[in-house]
């Protein structure tokens, strides 16, 4: 037990409880302990009786069963793998980008839901972190279940084949708005900065030292900054190595 407690405890900090929440809301709706008719997203009780928790719940409940186990333990395993190397990567140093980010993809992703009558948003949510990953990784060749190679910018397509298209796609959507409002186009395209993370989040999740910073206020455009690459503080961020899927 000491072994899985010390894991638990190395899961980088906005992952960890992420990925506790995701385990405890579907054991207690697997335990009877509330309803899972209470953890899903139903529109009519969230917009006219005020049941204002169920877009919390409905991004963490997942319905487990013999018929739906698999693709659980597939979500979780993403969650964990692809919001730590996030967290610890290209928003390393910067928690409150990083939570910032996942409150805009979550905000999409309800609305969404309340739009399409959609119950449940794990998925989804989890999904656009992989997204905006691969993105940010998006030129490495990585190696996927039974050896199939993809470009990492091509990832959450095979994906899609283990998952359900709807889901899938919506989570893709959000995560390339995210992505395109927040690196592209500011960075890319010389356009403006759409998005920028409240300075209330950095209050409560206060940057560190020695972490890559400033994604709430993007850098110039790549064509403006390029002749300046070479002299004092003209280089690029680095977005790190990337990593091969199923990798520890």
């Amino acid at each position: 037990m000491s072994d899985i407690g010390d894991w638990f405890k190395s899961i980088p900090f906005i992952t960890r409880y992420w990925f506790a929440g995701s385990i405890v809301v579907p054991l207690i709706g697997k335990l009877g302990l509330i309803s899972p008719v209470y953890l899903v997203l139903w529109p009519e009780n969230f917009l006219h009786k005020f049941q204002i928790w169920r877009p919390v719940t409905s991004t963490l409940y997942f319905p487990v069963g013999p018929g739906t186990g698999f693709l659980y333990l597939v979500n979780l395993y993403f969650l964990y793998q692809y919001s730590t190397r996030l967290e610890t990567g290209a928003f390393d140093g910067t928690p409150a980008d990083y939570v910032f980010m996942l409150l805009f993809n979550w905000i999409c992703i309800v609305i969404t839901g309340l739009i399409m009558d959609m119950q449940l948003l794990m998925i989804p949510l989890i999904m656009s972190v992989l997204y905006v990953w691969a993105q940010l990784n998006r030129d490495m060749i990585v190696s996927f279940w039974f050896g199939t190679r993809f470009k990492l910018c091509d990832t959450p397509l095979p994906i899609a084949h283990y998952q359900v298209i709807i889901n899938d796609l919506i989570g893709n959507l959000v995560g390339h708005l995210y992505y395109f409002l927040m690196f592209k186009y500011p960075m890319d395209l010389g356009g403006r900065a759409f998005l920028s993370t409240p300075q209330l989040l950095y209050r409560f999740f206060p940057s560190r030292r020695g972490g890559v910073s400033g994604f709430g206020a993007p850098p110039p455009s790549r064509r403006q900054a390029a002749p300046d690459q070479g002299g004092a503080g003209g280089g690029r961020h680095n977005w790190g190595q990337g990593f091969r899927l199923g990798e520890d």
